[in-house]
């Protein structure tokens, strides 16, 4: 089973997991080499530097701003934290699993609500988050990488407004759309209890460093912080240099996101060239559809060497993840994708 981890990966072709082939920031990666020689200081605990720069990016104040080791972190921060804790959260099938699975391990239980033709079923998302204490939404989402309209979004946000119910926007991908796509960040001064989840990983790339953050209202991010401290020097030193460095960086987040548009165009036009289907997207992945995919992607790991993720994992069956890796690395998918499915 190639969804879980695979000893041999940095030998594969790696197409699994939203990696960025484009690296890092070189300011980023001169800013966490540097940090290399005080490790054996503890990390800033309230990570005060970053948390500044993040709020005089975004235009909000700092205490509207909550650093973490990664998303990951956030997700459980959130689900330990935020809003009536007697009553479960309410998040979508088919998409990240780490929300339903953090819910359920602290005991407070996830209510799915399933796609509509793997999209958000916004309207009946909007009628069910009153009757529940946290809700949860990938956008762009995972693993479709789709993304809501001004309007549904805004439909969202009402819900959550009118019932007081604390909802979570995981906008990790949200980077690489286009910037007139809506953000959570758009509508923080209507008072809705909603806050976004970023990370560093994906258009940043700095997955190796696993550093995220949360904006949004501020006392739902006093909550999460309050959380957070229980475990003050989670985030590390050379992550939050590397973090700030990159932040600064904004030219090189530009190249970023018009050299992922301009893959992401060349591998669409080649899965049609090929005769294959896909959903389109804003993010620096794209699912493409095959039947049988679970066996697709174990296939491809084993005789070919390429790592792609299985939707079906998500509980949204029939499609592979592929990341916008190299084009030698997708051609390499490509022709691969032909061999199994001619076979």
């Amino acid at each position: 089973m190639y969804n879980t981890s695979v000893p041999d990966a940095d030998t594969m072709v790696r197409l699994h997991l939203s990696e960025s082939p484009f690296s890092a920031s070189p300011a980023a990666v001169a800013a966490a080499t540097a940090a290399l020689e005080r490790v054996n200081r503890y990390p800033a605990p309230q990570r005060e530097s970053l948390v500044e720069a993040l709020a005089e990016h975004w235009g909000v104040s700092e205490d509207q701003i909550a650093v973490a080791n990664g998303s990951d972190e956030l997700v459980l921060a959130t689900a330990l934290s935020l809003g009536e804790l007697s009553r479960p959260g309410l998040v979508t099938a088919g998409t990240f699993p780490g929300y339903r699975e953090a819910l359920e391990r602290i005991g407070r239980g996830a209510v799915e609500l399933p796609l509509r033709d793997a999209d958000l079923d916004v309207e009946a998302f909007a009628d069910r988050l009153l009757h529940h204490g946290i809700g949860y939404v990938c956008n762009p989402h995972n693993p479709s990488g789709t993304a809501l309209s001004r309007d549904t979004f805004g439909t969202l946000v009402s819900a959550a407004h009118a019932g007081q119910v604390p909802l979570v926007f995981d906008e990790a991908y949200q980077e690489f759309s286009d910037p007139g796509l809506p953000q959570t960040r758009d509508f923080l001064d209507r008072g809705a209890p909603v806050l976004a989840l970023r990370t560093f990983s994906k258009a940043y790339g700095l997955a190796a460093l696993r550093i995220g953050y949360a904006v949004g209202r501020a006392d739902l991010i006093a909550e999460v912080r309050r959380t957070l401290n229980v475990l003050p020097f989670s985030v590390n030193r050379v992550a939050q240099a590397a973090a700030l460095a990159a932040l600064a960086d904004q030219a090189f987040l530009g190249a970023i996101r018009a050299g992922t548009a301009e893959r992401r165009e060349w591998f669409c036009a080649e899965l049609e060239r090929r005769g294959y289907r896909y959903l389109p997207s804003v993010t620096n992945f794209v699912a493409v559809q095959v039947d049988g995919s679970t066996e697709a992607q174990n296939a491809l790991a084993k005789d070919h060497g390429i790592l792609v993720r299985d939707t079906g994992m998500f509980g949204f069956p029939g499609h592979l993840r592929v990341s916008l890796g190299t084009e030698n690395e997708l051609r390499t998918f490509l022709d691969a994708l032909d061999q199994l499915t001619a076979d």
